[in-house]
């Protein structure tokens, strides 16, 4: 797809930095069939973006299967910030789940922040946190078990070590479910990993897998429960997670895709923002009317570029 007019390239701050990163950048394009989103991390070589573009492309060009739900479940997110900061997200986000992101700081610190969500939600709240694959075995078992008493219950432990052999050794050892996440979206086949033996819950993200069919059929090759998660994407991209939420079988997790509010700004003015603990299911990603707001000319540029790269790989 040859880029029009409409395109843009927008570069956002972070309220906190947040894997790793203070900018959210990317490019938006519109195709025949509305907006789509191309935003893989700056150090995502081409050949990982690849599925990135796939996922924006068929949003522009294609549309997204028919939902089966009307409105998606989603958890508030908490970044590497102080207990008081947490309780202040949790209590203000209307979710009444929360994602906790951990290990980037001390195990006590941890601890201390879970405490102030588990506060802020109440004993009714579900608290699931992530490692994003920072811990060995050992260390998994030792912090998942002291911030399942400092929570009052964990709901899962989100990819705590890097390979599903550790995941599966983490899991035999602790009784708290574990959720693999990039076990399944860095693997080089995501529809033959086997996930099952190392995991009990499944976390989908839409464009790191290529878009809403072939996350579809990745959700239903794992066999398992899955969360749907975002890639802090602008409400544009974000829109595509929640059409792959609206179109599973069966949703038995709030969904990671309210992440909006850890960007300083949205490209749009209708953003998915959850009212209630939810989002709406839309028929296609709203239009970026503020994206002027976040764009210069070096960035386009440079996104451009990098689009036209990745394009060429998908059309070999």
């Amino acid at each position: 797809m040859r880029l029009n007019r409409a395109v843009h390239a927008y570069s956002i701050p972070m309220r906190v930095r947040f894997r790793g990163i203070t900018q959210r950048t990317g490019l938006l394009f519109e195709g025949p069939a509305g907006w789509g989103e191309f935003c893989p991390f700056e150090e995502y070589d081409d050949a990982e973006a690849a599925a990135w573009l796939a996922c924006a492309l068929e949003a522009a060009n294609d549309g997204w299967p028919a939902p089966v739900r009307d409105r998606i479940p989603v958890n508030c997110t908490v970044p590497v910030v102080s207990p008081e900061k947490a309780h202040e997200i949790v209590a203000r986000s209307g979710c009444s789940t929360a994602k906790v992101k951990v290990a980037e700081s001390t195990l006590e610190e941890d601890c201390a922040r879970l405490e102030a969500v588990r506060d802020a939600l109440g004993p009714q709240g579900a608290i699931r946190v992530d490692a994003n694959m920072l811990w060995d075995v050992d260390t998994a078992v030792a912090a998942i078990k002291a911030m399942d008493k400092a929570s009052g219950g964990l709901q899962y432990v989100e990819q705590p070590c890097h390979t599903l052999d550790e995941l599966a050794a983490v899991r035999r050892r602790v009784s708290v479910p574990i959720a693999a996440d990039e076990s399944i979206r860095k693997a080089e086949d995501p529809l033959k990993v086997a996930v099952s033996g190392a995991a009990d819950i499944a976390v989908i993200k839409v464009a790191p897998l290529g878009g809403v069919r072939k996350a579809l059929e990745v959700a239903e090759a794992c066999g398992l429960p899955c969360v749907v998660s975002s890639a802090l994407e602008t409400s544009v991209g974000m829109a595509a997670g929640v059409a792959l939420a609206a179109a599973l079988p069966e949703l038995d997790y709030a969904c990671g895709l309210a992440t909006l509010p850890l960007l300083d700004g949205d490209v749009t003015s209708d953003s998915l923002l959850p009212v209630d603990g939810y989002l709406p299911v839309l028929e296609k990603a709203p239009g970026p009317d503020r994206v002027e707001e976040f764009v210069n000319d070096v960035i386009t540029e440079a996104w451009i570029y990098r689009y036209d790269r990745v394009l060429s790989m998908l059309s070999r």
